[in-house]
């Protein structure tokens, strides 16, 4: 009881304290005199300015006691360098030089097909005939002239050198002799197309055309031929990578279909852009030594086009924008034991991304404590509280 009529006799005082200034205030300006008032005023800055020290006092006896102080709690991550791999993913058609559908180089019936559906053939084999049409015959005829006109030459020759005889019989047999042996080189070219051989060693993928089909030089399509063993994949890639991906850079092949994984390099970039698409090709060298992989199959190309070895790399989430453009984070600086420190923003140059992670150029040492958690809701200076602080310590 006795506090309570203590309470109520403090704030009579205290009211009739401020009623006292209201009317000595009240009072001073209605004297409507300069001197008196700009006294009073000065009188009024020095306790405001006497309060103002008290309560500074206070709030700082108040921080040293109070032990749960109304901080933002946040959690940091610690800057250091690491390898950083930048990977351009892009996809590809699996394909190979040696994929042939063979076609005539004579036209008439196809006589002999020796090949079947996936056999093995060996380059320079024969694989089909086609009917010559009389050439062999005529071939006959023009060798026996042929073997005829060499004879003649011959022996005139020897006359000749005998000085026996004109000049002029012995340059008309020479050039008969000749002119016949090119006329069996020619009869025996013709005859030889007749012939389809196997034009590099590999699997008979398809018999197109059968055993008595006519066929036309050039246009009828016969059998195709493949060879898996050099195998590659063909993509394109836009050109402002033209610095980045070239010959010998590491490429993982992703083959969905088959499950597959391959390690791998570039063998060929190439030197022009596609006006019509801005992008280059490349070829991506691929071993198929179980002959698993076949042309036309679908690939995922991850190229490692960018590699910095002492990369500093931050998640893309705490990273802010200000009003101009410039990117910033936020690391904490001075803190005690207690993990307590204060917010700072730091201006960041950022450099290429991967996944959820960003790489750092410009802005940030190793060692920086960046506020992960937390860093939308603080200010510049403000203090905070590091809640992963103490795991950290304890080694957790």
């Amino acid at each position: 009881m006795k506090k309570i009529y203590s309470i109520l006799l403090l704030s009579i005082l205290l009211a009739s304290c401020g009623e006292q200034k209201k009317n000595s205030v009240e009072k001073v300006l209605e004297s409507d005199n300069l001197e008196t008032i700009r006294k009073k005023r000065g009188e009024l800055v020095n306790e405001q300015d006497a309060i103002n020290e008290k309560i500074k006092l206070l709030d700082e006896k108040i921080a040293t006691l109070d032990t749960v102080q109304h901080v933002p709690l946040i959690t940091t991550i610690t800057a250091k360098t690491e390898e950083f791999k930048h990977i351009l993913e892009l996809q590809g058609n699996v394909t190979t030089k040696d994929l042939l559908v063979i076609t005539p180089e004579y036209n008439g019936i196809l006589t002999n097909v020796y090949v079947k559906e996936g056999q093995q053939v060996s380059k320079g084999q024969t694989l089909a005939k086609i009917d010559d049409g009389g050439l062999s015959q005529q071939l006959a005829q023009l060798k026996i002239q042929a073997d005829l006109a060499k004879t003649t030459y011959e022996r005139q020759k020897r006359l000749w050198d005998q000085n026996i005889g004109s000049e002029i019989q012995y340059l008309q047999a020479k050039s008969t002799y000749e002119s016949q042996q090119e006329a069996v080189n020619q009869m025996q070219q013709q005859i030889a197309k007749t012939v389809v051989k196997a034009p590099f060693s590999g699997t008979i993928d398809d018999v197109i055309t059968e055993q008595g089909s006519v066929v036309a030089a050039g246009a009828s399509p016969l059998m195709r031929i493949v060879n898996l063993n050099n195998m590659y994949i063909e993509t394109e890639v836009p050109e402002r990578y033209v610095t980045d991906v070239v010959k010998n850079k590491d490429v993982i092949v992703e083959l969905p279909v088959l499950n597959k994984k391959i390690d791998t390099k570039i063998r060929q970039a190439g030197d022009v852009i596609n006006p019509a698409n801005r992008t280059f090709k490349v070829e991506i060298e691929v071993p198929n030594k179980d002959k698993s992989i076949k042309p036309n199959l679908t690939a995922k190309l991850k190229i490692n086009d960018y590699t910095n070895k002492e990369a500093i790399l931050i998640p893309q989430s705490v990273i802010s924008e200000n009003a101009e453009g410039e990117q910033y984070v936020y690391v904490v600086t001075n803190k005690n034991e207690k993990g307590i420190g204060n917010a700072k923003r730091v201006i960041i140059e950022t450099g290429k991304t991967q996944g959820d992670v960003i790489e750092i150029l410009n802005g940030l040492e190793t060692g920086a404590e960046i506020i992960k958690e937390g860093a939308r809701s603080v200010r510049d200076g403000q203090s905070v509280e590091v809640i992963n602080y103490k795991e950290e310590g304890n080694g957790k």
